[in-house]
């Protein structure tokens, strides 16, 4: 894809234009996928490619693929027929995966070899919400940075620690493209055809869509709670990075640059309770994301978010959540 657009822009084709087949296209894209995908994310991947189409040139088409080749029924209970099997996909062809709830479900080691293949041969792979999951149980994203949804990154994380996770909306790269899916997507395959072709097509494509385009990256601390004083972020910043080795109070003090009296004063003025409650309440949060989205055991959760007692984690769980930490493992696990 290296042709070349210059804005600006005419007014869309009129005939908005027709749907294209593979073989009218530029360029090809395969989605595969996975029972209980995301609706959002297929649409907001692919109506930015339907309205690139728009402006002059056939520049994409794409095929929806299953397992079998059969239809697909998302998340939200809509049943998606599709062009072929995922056995169908080329050497080298461009193969994108969506999935949601338990991507692993029905994936087995006849998939996973069907992302090799494209992966050796040069292919170009993508996988959004939990399908970084997917690519990285077939071993497709070693040295890769890898977007996902945020209520997936403690499980992935846990799973594949050699593995950079990003912060971002999306990681995108010459042969790889992670992300978390839903309405980013949109921003994702903006920066997609910007790559492929232009700034200004992509411009075209979002103003088209009434989109507003966003930042690459979600906001960090500081900027998401700009409002804080810089002491209060500082320490926020502390304990979302130490959530498996628990720190004592005094030590976020100290590394914040803030006295442990001031520090309490100013979180019960912001947050309406002291530094330990709001770091207790981090760490439990990232527990029930860890138990409801890994399959991952109580004992597990306690130790990744520093509980060195059992007991004493099921009770500040039971308080927070009003269940034990075993129902929530147990309900992930039915």
């Amino acid at each position: 894809m290296n042709a070349t657009f210059d804005a600006p822009w005419p007014y869309p084709r009129p005939d908005s234009p027709p749907l294209l087949s593979p073989g009218q296209a530029e360029y090809t894209l395969d989605v595969w996928l996975l029972p209980s995908f995301s609706m959002l994310t297929l649409f907001c991947l692919l109506e930015p490619l339907r309205v690139a189409n728009r402006f002059g040139s056939d520049l994409f088409a794409w095929r929806l693929r299953s397992l079998d080749g059969g239809g697909v029924v998302a998340s939200n209970g809509v049943r998606i027929e599709v062009d072929g099997e995922l056995d169908g996909v080329a050497d080298g062809a461009s193969l994108m995966v969506v999935s949601s709830y338990q991507p692993e479900a029905e994936v087995t080691a006849r998939e996973r070899a069907v992302l090799r293949r494209v992966a050796a041969h040069g292919g170009w792979l993508g996988g959004l919400d939990t399908a970084p999951f997917i690519l990285a149980r077939a071993g497709v994203l070693e040295g890769c940075r890898v977007a996902l949804h945020w209520e997936s990154e403690p499980a992935f994380r846990r799973e594949f620690p050699r593995l950079a996770v990003s912060p971002s909306y999306y990681e995108l790269s010459a042969t790889r493209l992670t992300g978390g899916g839903g309405v980013a997507s949109i921003d994702m395959m903006l920066a997609w055809i910007g790559m492929a072709y232009s700034t200004a097509l992509a411009d075209a494509v979002g103003r088209q869509l009434i989109y507003q385009r966003h930042e690459r990256s979600p906001m960090d601390i500081d900027a998401r709670q700009a409002h804080l004083p810089r002491s209060v972020v500082k320490s926020l910043t502390v304990m979302e990075a130490n959530m498996a080795r628990a720190l004592p109070i005094p030590d976020i003090c100290r590394l914040a640059g803030q006295s442990q009296r001031q520090l309490t004063r100013l979180f019960r003025a912001y947050f309406g309770e002291t530094p330990k409650q709001c770091y207790l309440g981090m760490r439990l949060d990232r527990a029930q994301q860890l138990l409801a989205g890994s399959g991952c055991r109580t004992t597990e959760a306690a130790v990744a978010t520093g509980f060195q007692h059992l007991a004493h984690f099921s009770r500040a769980y039971r308080a927070r959540f009003g269940e034990p930490p075993r129902e929530t493992a147990a309900r992930e696990a039915d």
